[in-house]
């Protein structure tokens, strides 16, 4: 999730450094690098100090992930510092700037944007300091992450896109066929925006597991959307108007941002909860819908702990920096599928 999270716009940069950044090699962004004294970079006090950048922190996901990561850094004694990145990819070059020039140990960042990726692993691996990203990839060599080598990736901790799809198309597969629908009266929605390459793994996961769970061949119509609820909602309803023939709708997506908006457009038009079944990842958005205690089209949402994430991500960097330990190529927290009556349950704060 999602971004996490499949949770972000793509804005144009000006990434300097890329051919150079082009001759690394994945071992070297993932190794222990020396800054001339032969160690890794350490906070004047000698302690281990990590700088945490994260896009769009003011969201719960993130704000988890945030209290998960200053928990953990404070049972192993470290320095944390969050940092805010909201929706700017520049943000993201001059804030890894600010903590190597403040003598970061380590860097742990969700990327605005992914291509931004070869200049973090220029940046840091000159002056020595760790890298490791959460929830979203960046790659050493290419700013696109779909496009990069797979050992060319940078070292990640947080949710595996296929995982999670699988898991949404399981459950999807379970209403349908409680529902008893017939496929040819049925439509699947799949919104996603289509650049994001952790989205892609969601739905195109989602979709392969419906199908091998379902046997069912439904026809799936891809929404392309930013993956926020207003554009999502915006764009299914446009769907839902040039197929007006179709009873019954099911929703997926990279998110619960694309399955709430377009949840809501379906019940706007005039479709009724029982005809509806849409399942989310995150469950941050479709918890609130549940709150109001009233049928919906919202039926359940993968659940997507930022706090583990958060926790893991200090406790690898830590483990990197304290004792050599090389970071997983990629780390997943686990999930957990909920719904109106089971996410509190699970853990879900809805705030």
């Amino acid at each position: 999730m999602t971004q996490r999270h499949g949770r972000t716009g793509r804005t144009t940069i000006a990434v300097t450094g890329v051919l150079a950044a082009a001759a690394l090699s994945l071992a070297a962004c993932s190794s222990g690098q020396d800054d001339g004294t032969g160690s890794t970079p350490k906070a004047a006090d000698g302690k281990i100090s990590i700088v945490y950048l994260q896009k769009q922190g003011d969201q719960s996901y993130f704000i988890g992930e945030a209290e998960g990561a200053k928990a953990k850094a404070a049972e192993l004694g470290i320095d944390l510092k969050v940092v805010n990145l909201g929706s700017d990819a520049n943000k993201a070059v001059s804030e890894t700037q600010a903590a190597i020039g403040q003598k970061a140990s380590g860097v742990i960042v969700v990327v605005p944007d992914p291509a931004v990726g070869p200049q973090l692993v220029e940046l840091t691996k000159s002056a020595g300091v760790e890298l490791l990203t959460s929830d979203d990839q960046i790659c050493v060599d290419n700013p696109d992450p779909a496009q990069c080598a797979k050992e060319n990736l940078v070292p990640r901790i947080g949710f595996s896109g296929a995982q999670m799809g699988e898991e949404v198309g399981k459950k999807v597969s379970e209403l349908y066929k409680a529902a008893g629908w017939k496929p040819e009266e049925t439509r699947i929605i799949a919104a996603w925006k289509q650049d994001v390459t952790v989205c892609t793994d969601r739905v195109t996961a989602a979709e392969s597991s419906f199908k091998a769970e379902s046997g069912a061949d439904i026809e799936i119509i891809k929404v392309g959307t930013d993956n926020t609820p207003p554009d999502a909602q915006n764009k299914v309803g446009a769907t839902v108007t040039a197929n007006k023939s179709v009873k019954n709708w099911i929703v997926w997506g990279c998110n619960d941002e694309n399955v709430t908006g377009g949840v809501l457009a379906l019940e706007n038009a005039g479709f009724k909860p029982d005809n509806i079944i849409g399942v989310g990842i995150n469950g941050d958005l479709a918890c609130k819908v549940w709150q109001g205690g009233k049928p919906t089209g919202v039926k359940a949402s993968l659940f997507l702990n930022g706090a583990e994430v958060g926790a893991l991500s200090v406790q690898s960097m830590y483990d990197k920096i304290k004792n050599g330990k090389e970071f997983p190529a990629e780390g997943f927290a686990k999930t957990t599928m909920v719904d109106a009556s089971t996410y509190e349950q699970a853990g879900l704060k809805c705030s």
